[in-house]
């Protein structure tokens, strides 16, 4: 305990020990007393459970406060492993060269270096950057391994490639879900002479290809190579070595192309990146390939299991020291983390890289619509944290899409009025303006991860709602009386109306990710089901009438302009296409309305599905799940009665006869053909299949037996279909 306004003597630490210089700063007016017997007084009174605190203490304040002794959270309570790098150099922990049998370190090099990948891949997956890719000593003090060629490139190029992930995903600002990941600590991410990580790993490169060239050279050839050095002292694994070592090497030169090419401007460097994703993917099957021979040539430690280990041979390797970074200012305590193990990290880069390859393929000229069916489609596959980022940054660059259009202009051609682009007055209008600022943030969220872009979307929703009722607000006091002018004679009103339904679609486009999320992050329980799929229902007609108004004011505009042959064969591909999104949509619809009066009828007559909880009844259960729709009013006039009243009354003989399932079925049969040469609709098309013939044959065997029989049990899954559910029934 420290009493500042007394001398600095009589200095002394917890048991009356003598603190020692260098560990506390004593000022000149500071004074040093034990407070041991007050501590000890206080452990003997303490109960469990029990706290000393000052009178200004509170439970917010406890959420910041530090447990002593708690190894979770007190750095300093476990003082194993050394205090400094330096101290860490000095013990040997780092040595270089590795080992100095050639054979081993060689061996030694390549356990560093699979160790790395998989702290990078634990890194990656939202630990500490101080306590996964920068434990590695030789990265700390990179200048070190200098006299050693091998490890120097390997290091100079990690480097160069986290602080290049660090910057896009900073960039994009989707680390805000985890916030730890681009935290540097004051580590030395940067270093002289980084920029010429790739010639420096390209010399070593060359340098083991000549070797691996002789070993596999015919003995007449082998005379004219044996002035190269080998580099290990045992001929017989020297071929070994030389793949093990240049597929490490390649892939993280490759790895680190694709960076580079995906950060360039209007997503020139896609088709570039694409290359180096295969040859990432083609090194990393030569990684997984060497596990065998490593294993059977490892010196050292005692050999890990292959699941566990974090090195491809199963050795423990040297230079690595979680506890020397623990002390870094950082906004929360060390944590206690486990690596991936080496087989892992291997999988885990190769999911990465399948995520990059989608997202270089991606169509640099797309419609809007196109854009957000992508996003959504990409996200299925459930993109870590570096892939969602550098999506983010290809679709939204300095303002424009994919950096080449200004969103004024996607929003004319999302309107189907592409002239408007060039005029100054539309470019401007108040409105168009912040419906392309929404248009760039609703992009944003969507490449953050599921939770993230929920509750975003929940927000957002009602800046949505806002412009449209103020839009449409607008339209009546422009046009209210000038209904029977022409729409060819008031550019002005035809502009308003294109807009004020296109703000609209996108509004309740936006109400049915936010429901259908729901199910992703399983936040619905089987209760809550019948309510949410009303909701689909009234959202996804909604969005579908709104969707064919725009479609019928584009084609009245395409008819009065009279297109040429050329722009009517695009236009009918085009309308094929939304044809077939909205027989989709009302698919959806029939699926949403069937599930939802399945559900009430096996609740009214079966009793099953129904709230018995003590503590939410229905209807809060409706206000908490839909709060966020309902503030922003989408739809409009809903509400938890009128829910109850739609739905008091059905009976599983009136939803039988109705058919709804049977009804989705015959659509699905026609949009087989219209998405045959899209194999990602063709494929949710066929799941809808499958949910529309299960649940059509569930419903008519409840039906049949009736729904008092005792024995009855219904269930519900989602076997086929993320969000759509089967009813399972079984005789108990």
């Amino acid at each position: 305990m420290a009493n500042h306004g007394g001398g600095a003597a009589g200095e002394v630490g917890i048991g009356g020990r003598p603190l020692p210089p260098s560990s506390i700063p004593a000022g000149d007016q500071t004074v040093w007393a034990d407070a041991s017997p007050f501590i000890e007084a206080a452990c003997n009174d303490l109960q469990d459970g029990e706290l000393i605190h000052g009178e200004n203490f509170s439970l917010f304040a406890a959420m910041s406060a530090l447990e002593i002794m708690d190894p979770k959270m007190d750095s300093g309570v476990e003082n194993c492993g050394y205090c400094s790098v330096e101290e860490a150099i000095e013990n040997g922990a780092a040595p270089i060269p590795l080992s100095l049998d050639r054979t081993v370190d060689v061996q030694r090099t390549i356990d560093v270096m699979d160790h790395l990948l998989a702290c990078e891949a634990t890194w990656h997956r939202g630990h500490s950057l101080a306590q996964t890719v920068f434990s590695c000593i030789y990265l700390l003090r990179i200048e070190r391994t200098s006299s050693h060629a091998l490890l120097h490139s390997y290091c100079r190029i990690t480097r160069a490639t986290c602080n290049a992930i660090i910057s896009a995903v900073a960039d994009a600002r989707t680390h805000e879900e985890e916030d730890l990941f681009t935290m540097a600590y004051g580590l030395p991410l940067k270093g002289e002479g980084d920029e010429k990580c790739l010639s420096i790993l390209n010399s070593v490169e060359e340098t083991i290809s000549r070797q691996l060239r002789a070993c596999k050279a015919p003995s007449s050839k082998k005379k004219v190579l044996e002035d190269l050095e080998s580099l290990q002292t045992n001929p017989d694994l020297e071929e070994g070595y030389c793949r093990a070592l240049l597929c490490r090497l390649r892939f993280r030169k490759h790895f680190y192309h694709v960076l580079m090419c995906l950060r360039k401007p209007q997503g020139r460097g896609l088709e570039l990146a694409r290359k180096h994703v295969a040859s990432c993917l083609s090194e990393l099957a030569f990684i997984y390939k060497s596990l065998e021979f490593l294993r059977s040539v490892s010196h050292g430690s005692a050999q890990e299991d292959v699941e566990n280990s974090t090195t491809a041979s199963g050795c423990r390797p040297v230079g690595f020291d979680v506890s020397l970074n623990s002390k870094l200012s950082a906004p929360t305590p060390p944590r206690a983390i486990r690596l991936l193990s080496w087989k892992k990290a291997v999988g885990y880069f190769e999911k990465l890289l399948h995520d990059l390859d989608v997202l270089c393929a991606f169509t640099l000229d797309p419609m809007l619509e196109d854009t957000l069916r992508f996003v959504v489609q990409f996200q299925k596959s459930q993109p870590d944290l570096i892939a969602r980022a550098h999506l983010q940054l290809l679709l939204v660059q300095d303002g424009k899409l994919c950096g080449r259009d200004f969103f004024y202009d996607v929003i004319s051609k999302a309107l189907a009025l592409p002239e408007l682009a060039k005029d100054q007055e539309f470019q401007k209008n108040e409105f168009v303006v912040q419906l392309g600022q929404l248009v760039i943030n609703l992009l944003k969220i969507l490449c953050t991860n599921s939770a993230w872009q929920r509750r975003k979307l929940g927000k957002i929703l009602q800046d949505w709602s806002v412009i449209s009722i103020q839009l449409e607000l607008a339209f009546k006091r422009e046009f209210g009386e000038m209904l029977n002018v022409s729409i060819d004679e008031n550019v002005c009103m035809k502009v308003s109306k294109h807009l004020l339904i296109w703000a609209q679609e996108q509004t309740y486009w936006i109400a049915s990710r936010f429901l259908t999320l729901g199910f992703e992050l399983e936040l619905y329980s089987p209760t809550d089901y019948c309510m949410v799929y009303w909701y689909m229902y009234v959202v996804f007609v909604k969005l579908l009438e709104k969707m064919q108004m725009r479609i019928a004011a584009s084609s009245d505009n395409s008819r009065r302009k009279g297109k040429k042959k050329r722009d009517h064969a695009k236009d009918s591909g085009r309308d094929a296409g939304v044809s077939s999104s909205c027989l989709l949509l009302q698919c959806y619809i029939f699926l949403s309305e069937g599930l939802a009066m399945m559900l009430a009828a096996l609740c009214n007559d079966c009793k099953v599905f129904q709230m018995t909880g003590p503590f939410n009844g229905e209807e809060e259960r409706f206000i908490q799940q839909f709060e966020l729709l309902q503030k922003a009013q989408v739809p409009e006039h809903i509400s938890y009665y009128l829910f109850k009243e739609s739905t008091v009354h059905a009976r599983l003989f009136n939803v039988a006869k109705h058919n709804y399932f049977r009804e989705a079925q015959r659509i699905i049969a026609s949009l087989k053909g219209s998405f045959s040469g899209e194999p990602d609709k063709l494929l949710e098309v066929r799941q809808l299949e499958q949910v529309a013939e299960h649940n059509r044959i569930a419903l008519n065997v409840v039906n049949q037996v009736g729904g008092q029989d005792p024995s009855l049990r219904v269930s519900l899954e989602f076997t086929h279909h993320p969000y759509f559910a089967v009813a399972v029934v079984k005789r108990s």
